[in-house]
């Protein structure tokens, strides 16, 4: 059964923007993916505001993927923003990170990530994290439809 609702990456770095859909093309992963760049454009996105004012807002992602070292607004500050939402709380939120740093770990699940996955360098390894994060979190989780009700 696929699933239409969209993935929310969130990253920076164009290179690991490029290497992500591309892990998600070569495992099948058909949703439609909305990149922000930055944290302000992934609140933009989550909260309809700014370029994304006219986005419907009962459409929310399936999942979404999240970069701490972002520009503007990093991923802790928005998945903070995220938890403090209703509309959003439950989203399930993995970090995917490059980041080492056991504070980084902590603090993400102290704010309510669903999981925390270092970003492996080699394309191989990366290709098979995608596709379990694709098959647990777009096939076998049962999400609420609903965020907002």
């Amino acid at each position: 059964m696929p699933n239409d609702r969209p993935i929310l990456l969130v990253e920076d770095n164009p290179d690991d923007e490029a290497l992500t859909l591309r892990a998600f093309s070569k495992n099948r992963i058909e949703n439609p993916v909305i990149v922000a760049r930055d944290g302000v454009e992934a609140l933009d996105y989550l909260f309809a505001t700014g370029r994304h004012a006219q986005r419907d807002l009962s459409v929310m992602p399936a999942v979404i993927l999240l970069d701490l070292k972002l520009p503007r607004i990093d991923g802790l500050e928005v998945l903070r923003r995220i938890r403090a939402d209703e509309r959003t709380r439950l989203l399930p939120v993995v970090i995917l990170t490059t980041s080492r740093e056991h504070q980084d770990i902590h603090t993400g699940y102290s704010l309510g990530a669903n999981s925390y996955i270092r970003k492996p360098v080699d394309f191989e390894k990366f290709i098979q994290a995608v596709g379990q994060l694709g098959l647990y979190w777009l096939g076998m989780n049962e999400a609420v439809e609903n965020a907002a009700d």
